[in-house]
């Protein structure tokens, strides 16, 4: 429920201490950035611009050295597990802010968007340090989640001489949810209808490869240029920039690039522990999805996969993976 009257201007008369000051907590990285934490980087996110790994390319490059991405800034310097532990140090005024918020029936939380800007690569050797200051916080807004305020907090990267190399902004919307619709009773006993699984957007960039599911194929988009295979599908090729495509069928058949087993938290319509994989496909291209058929603990790297196109809830489907026969 939005708050009304003076109950409104004392709440938000408390918000405006917190406008201005930082949260308190500074966080850094462990050690000069070094070769190899680049590298993981690299691998993980398929970023293979020979700037970040090949030093005779790089010395050949503007920069005359390796140097990291820049999107892996915010990943240098977060703590880790004890990002959970830091939730109750009392210096932490932006924890402190979000339980008043908690205090008002506020309790949802979500990030809404990030902006970054960047004054130099790091190269190696860089050490960084990172201050946030809680930069604004808005009037109340009604929100298609609920009623809410957004929070900006503002981040500044130094390296080791105190000198700024980038900052960020992240907003998040602290919220009361929006009551929703009982679900429908599913029999004559009044027992509330099984919850189904959230539902992709479809829009025009992928809804032919929605409907290639719902016939039970797996597509993969193909540039109509330079023929290079991609996914998830966008509009545009990210060789050769063309807007020509079509879309190939998938044999299925793929072996397991990596896995995790989700425990928690454990989301209404979904079914725990969910084992989770990045499946190479054999065309060549990579796919995320859940491997069913085995134990969890039965999936490994390596292993071999065929693709299942199968009903999960009343008119939808998905595609998932099985253990090659």
């Amino acid at each position: 429920m939005a708050l009304q009257g003076k109950e409104r201007e004392a709440f938000e008369k408390k918000l405006e201490a917190y406008v201005g000051i930082e949260i308190g907590i500074e966080e850094a990285t462990k050690g000069p950035i070094d070769p190899s934490t680049i590298r993981q980087w690299c691998e993980a996110l398929g970023d293979e611009l020979p700037i970040y790994t090949d030093p005779a390319a790089a010395a050949d490059s503007i920069h005359g050295a390796i140097v990291a991405p820049p999107t892996m800034l915010q990943a240098l310097i977060l703590p880790g597990m004890e990002m959970a532990v830091g939730e109750d140090d009392p210096r932490n005024k932006q924890r402190e802010l979000h339980r008043l918020f908690d205090a008002e029936g506020m309790t949802g939380v979500v990030a809404t968007n990030c902006e970054q800007g960047f004054s130099r690569y790091l190269k190696l050797g860089d050490e960084l340090q990172a201050v946030t200051t809680i930069e604004s916080i808005s009037e109340q807004k009604a929100t298609a989640l609920g009623i809410g305020y957004f929070i900006n907090t503002r981040t500044v990267f130094q390296d080791q001489n105190g000198e700024e190399v980038a900052w960020m902004i992240f907003r998040v919307l602290k919220f009361e949810a929006a009551e929703q619709p009982q679900a429908a009773p599913s029999d004559s006993t009044g027992a509330p209808a099984k919850p189904t699984r959230i539902r992709p957007t479809m829009g025009h960039d992928n809804q032919f490869w929605w409907e290639g599911i719902e016939r039970g194929e797996l597509l993969i988009q193909k540039c109509g240029s330079c023929g290079e295979l991609r996914h998830p599908p966008r509009p545009m090729c990210p060789s050769c920039q063309s807007k020509e495509w079509e879309s190939i069928v998938s044999s299925g058949q793929g072996t397991v690039y990596s896995h995790v087993t989700i425990h928690y938290p454990e989301v209404p319509g979904y079914d725990y522990p969910a084992s989770v994989a990045v499946v190479d496909l054999e065309e060549g291209t990579r796919f995320v999805s859940n491997v069913v058929g085995c134990e969890p603990d039965e999936v490994h790297v390596g292993m071999k996969v065929q693709v299942s196109i199968e009903e999960m809830d009343p008119d939808f489907k998905m595609a998932l993976f099985r253990p090659a026969k």
